[in-house]
């Protein structure tokens, strides 16, 4: 068997979906990393179904199938399939590799779990982004008319200052008289 070369991680990440609300990967595509038939997967995990709880594992119905190869065309290959495919949770994957107890199942493991744990920091990463969005609108809510008042007057400072108008006519000048104040 030939050694795994390295598996880049965004090859991984692309095949992680998201079924029922859970991030998991098909069966088909972990077989094809761990270097075994999907058909040679799925016979050790009906021989080991007790290390395999709901949220380790579960079938895909016909429905998410369909729904699988409607939007994806990687999955043109399922359309006709008898067979349901299964879907691994991140520590159903780490079980596949002890079941199926080869050296590159292990190596794989190892990247598929990176995989899963980068994604998860970048969804966090989404969600703090989001809840500082959230908390800034919550914050300036209502502000927006005092913004538009101080855009307006700093707008207005902008402007360059008016030229006083002349005054249309003649001005006559006189001298000036000087009134005081005692008196005669």
């Amino acid at each position: 068997m030939k050694k795994l070369s390295v598996i880049p991680s965004e090859l991984i990440e692309t095949r992680i979906l998201l079924i029922r609300g859970q991030k998991v990967m098909l069966d088909r595509d972990l077989a094809e990393l761990y270097g075994v038939e999907t058909k040679q997967l799925n016979r050790q995990v009906k021989r080991n179904i007790d290390r395999f709880p709901g949220e380790f594992m579960f079938q895909l119905t016909a429905n998410e199938k369909n729904e699988l190869v409607t939007n994806w065309h990687r999955f043109n290959s399922l359309k006709h399939s008898a067979s349901l495919p299964y879907a691994f949770t991140e520590h159903g994957a780490i079980m596949l590799a002890s079941v199926l107890n080869s050296q590159r199942a292990v190596e794989a493991s190892i990247y598929v779990v990176r995989a899963f744990v980068r994604l998860r920091e970048v969804l966090a990463s989404h969600k703090e982004l989001a809840q500082k969005i959230e908390d800034l609108e919550t914050k300036f809510d209502g502000h927006d008319e005092q913004i538009k008042d101080i855009i307006e007057a700093i707008n207005q400072l902008l402007l360059p200052p008016e030229k006083p108008k002349r005054q249309i006519g003649f001005l006559v000048k006189e001298p000036k008289q000087k009134y005081s104040s005692r008196k005669k």
